[in-house]
């Protein structure tokens, strides 16, 4: 995956959207994004502007989300509202082709690394569960179990089970099985012919120096470092699934991501034109902020840095209390006085996530900023809020059959109006 510093020039990026660095220096205050490590100096987070001027990508603005809410003719969701989904590419071409009547598809996933998911985990789902609903589009998800075994020190078993346990995770966020389908790469049924053809013919336009300048790999890293990007970039073509979409090729996808993924479809959408593939569309979101702030971000490996779904009620009122950052005073005086400051407070960076009614927000942020709420209370009400999402998931997730499952996971035609059939190869 990627790995790079926001102000070096190692990201010599493919798609000619992205602007190169002019400068060759390092510094102790750059920002880190990568895949692995997200760490900034700044307590109020990465600097998403300098991201997307770094990447290249176009900021959601109000004129976008305007014409998304006339497209869709109801408000949009709250990560876009809120600015957690921040940027995007080509967003105007989707909606244009949903206002005609074509259709697209949707693409996510997630690279197995615990048992279970942490509620920072759940943004892209729940969000691509939203955009599905709302558009009435097929859902593909990837479990990139394969990557944490080229990158953890976890055999392929292991990477494997933990995947599955993740699909629990996923299907429980209630997903249309007749809608929806999920693979993990190593179980894939569906993984050769196709699947590795296409993947084949991405590897053969890009070049171990692109991989090099867009990833960072280096001479002691092993060759399935160097395949998987193709492996993660493949679901992003319709032809990949002649299952589905019956071997069109003309069916772009929208991808809802984090921002860190943004370098492998970048890499994707200069090799897609030279297939004859559509490039993908990117939607990309925030970080979720640890719990010791929005210097890093949420680890699995860290259990006290994040809200797994397996917690008790217990074990998420004693997080929240003992490690969530506070971003109010030193005393109760000197919050009376000062007030609380809600940018790197983690417990207001939460709600902003998770609670849905904006007023309630808003009068939120107005009396931690005033001081008139005290840090406590803020906590009090994020358990109490958290504590609803995980007790409700985890009762979902007891229903989760192995024949739900196995539905879930079985390469089959998806339920959606088929439209323009073309370009059928």
């Amino acid at each position: 995956m990627f790995a790079a510093k926001i102000e070096n020039n190692v990201d010599k990026c493919m798609d000619n959207g992205c602007k190169k660095d002019t400068e060759n220096s390092e510094s102790k205050d750059e920002d880190i994004v990568n895949p692995w490590n997200v760490v900034t100096s700044s307590q109020t987070g990465i600097d998403y502007d300098k991201l997307i001027d770094r990447f290249g990508s176009s900021k959601i603005d109000e004129k976008l989300l305007e014409r998304f809410e006339r497209v869709i003719q109801r408000p949009v969701h709250h990560l876009l509202r809120r600015g957690i989904f921040f940027s995007h590419r080509d967003m105007h071409e989707i909606l244009k082709r949903h206002e005609e009547g074509k259709l697209f598809y949707l693409y996510t996933g997630r690279g197995p690394s615990s048992s279970s998911l942490h509620i920072g985990h759940l943004i892209p789902f729940m969000f691509a569960k939203w955009l599905q609903e709302t558009f009435d589009v097929p859902l593909i998800i990837q479990l990139s179990d394969d990557e944490k075994f080229y990158w953890k020190d976890i055999s392929d078993e292991e990477a494997i089970e933990l995947a599955i346990e993740n699909v629990k995770d996923i299907i429980a966020l209630g997903f249309d099985v007749e809608k929806t389908f999920i693979f993990t790469n190593f179980l894939y049924e569906g993984f050769s012919p196709r699947f590795y053809q296409r993947i084949a013919r991405i590897i053969k336009c890009i070049t171990l120096n692109q991989e090099k300048g867009i990833f960072g790999f280096g001479g002691g890293d092993c060759i399935g470092k160097l395949v998987y990007p193709a492996i993660q970039v493949v679901p992003s073509f319709s032809s990949t699934f002649p299952f589905i979409f019956d071997g069109r090729k003309d069916v772009p996808c929208l991808i809802p991501c984090a921002i860190d993924q943004d370098p492998f479809f970048r890499m994707v959408r200069d090799v897609a034109p030279r297939l004859g593939f559509c490039k993908p569309t990117l939607l990309h979101s925030r970080f979720f902020p640890a719990l010791q702030g929005s210097q890093t971000k949420m680890s699995a490996s860290n259990p006290n840095s994040a809200i797994f779904l397996t917690d008790t009620a217990d074990q998420i009122e004693k997080k929240i209390k003992n490690y969530a950052f506070s971003g109010g005073g030193a005393t109760k005086a000197e919050h009376k006085e000062k007030g609380g400051n809600c940018e790197i407070d983690v417990s207001f960076q939460y709600l902003r996530f998770f609670l849905e009614d904006d007023e309630k927000l808003e009068q939120i942020r107005k009396d931690y900023t005033s001081g008139e709420l005290l840090t406590g209370d803020l906590k009090e009400e994020l358990i109490k809020i958290l504590q609803n999402i995980v007790a409700g998931h985890q009762e979902r997730r007891k229903e989760i059959t192995d024949d739900l499952l196995h539905q879930f996971m079985t390469p089959r035609k998806l339920k959606f109006k088929s439209q323009n059939k073309s370009d059928v190869v």
